[in-house]
């Protein structure tokens, strides 16, 4: 089985993943894409205590609870002395929100994020950047949720903004040509998203280091949707892209090498090469084992995987 879209150290992000731990700030923060979609993700004043936050939080729901209640008392507190559309709302809004978010509370995230989208709509201009942010935010939400239609709409609504405003190699871009990517890539229309991780790819090799994480997840993911469209040497082309930058830049048991092990290890099966597809499994399921816990689904589906091809042999 191969582990799907990888989500760049961008959802993550999607369109960034908020890091659980001090050391994954920091690598984030050297990003050259990170830190444009940091400022995405929560407003520009608060977003320095939220992480320090999380980072001296312990990694449980319940202190994720503390930080929203911290914020929702500052919230109480702007309400009652600011107008109800007041421009000083949105941080808060926004921080409530990425806090749900990070806790997969998304109809409530999606909830604070609209509040914080209602605000911008009657007090910025219509093409103005922080607009696209929110479109964002909204979009990836939908995503998580499965509402991939709902969450391409908003993708495009940010994206128009952007490429109206930005150069065409600005790291910004390469952000929403992810998301629409990874967004058509559910929905199952696969040359559209071939087309649009082409465009990040695009960028990324002309603003980042030759053997760069991100371009690892770009070569991953164009492999990712070359398998679904049946064409094998070219997944296994950009997969093996994908291996090599991680054998150069990652410890010997990082997971992101497990995956790629993983994925290139269906491709050989699906080609019928099966005692290489084994000869991969054998290597992700070795790091696996010592990344994760026994009952992880990763850890199963890879034993599976192993024991399928056996019988193949």
């Amino acid at each position: 089985m191969i582990f799907g879209f990888q989500k760049r150290p961008m959802h993550s992000q999607f369109f960034f993943k908020i890091p659980k731990d001090s050391r994954g700030l920091q690598h984030l923060a050297r990003d050259p894409l990170y830190k444009t979609s940091l400022k995405e993700r929560l407003g520009e004043k608060n977003k320095g205590y939220y992480y320090n936050q999380l980072r001296h939080y312990k990694k449980n729901e319940g202190d994720h609870e503390q930080i929203i209640k911290h914020y929702e008392k500052e919230l109480g507190i702007s309400e009652k002395t600011l107008p109800a559309n007041h421009p000083g709302l949105v941080a808060s809004y926004n921080n409530i929100a990425a806090v749900y978010d990070y806790m997969g509370e998304y109809s409530k995230a999606l909830s604070f994020f609209e509040k914080a989208l209602g605000i911008k709509e009657k007090t910025l201009p219509e093409n103005q950047s922080d607009l696209a942010t929110s479109y964002n935010d909204i979009g990836g939400v939908y995503n998580k949720m499965g509402e991939y239609l709902k969450a391409l709409s908003f993708f495009e609504k940010a994206f128009e903004i952007k490429e109206k405003t930005l150069p065409a190699n600005h790291p910004d871009l390469a952000v929403s040509y992810n998301n629409i990517a990874v967004v058509y890539g559910h929905i199952g229309e696969y040359s559209k998203a071939l087309s649009f991780h082409e465009k990040v790819l695009g960028i990324e090799e002309k603003i980042l280091p030759t053997n760069y994480p991100s371009l690892a997840t770009s070569y991953n993911n164009i492999g990712y949707v070359y398998d679904n469209m049946g064409y094998y040497l070219e997944a296994l082309s950009f997969l093996e892209k994908a291996l090599e930058i991680r054998e150069k830049t990652l410890p010997a048991n990082h997971a992101s090498l497990a995956t790629s092990y993983n994925n290139i290890g269906t491709v050989y099966d699906k080609m019928g090469e099966h005692s290489k597809a084994l000869l991969y499994y054998e290597r992700a399921l070795n790091i696996l084992n010592n990344a994760l816990p026994p009952n992880h689904p990763h850890v199963k589906t890879t034993k599976d995987s192993i024991e399928i091809v056996k019988k193949k042999l």
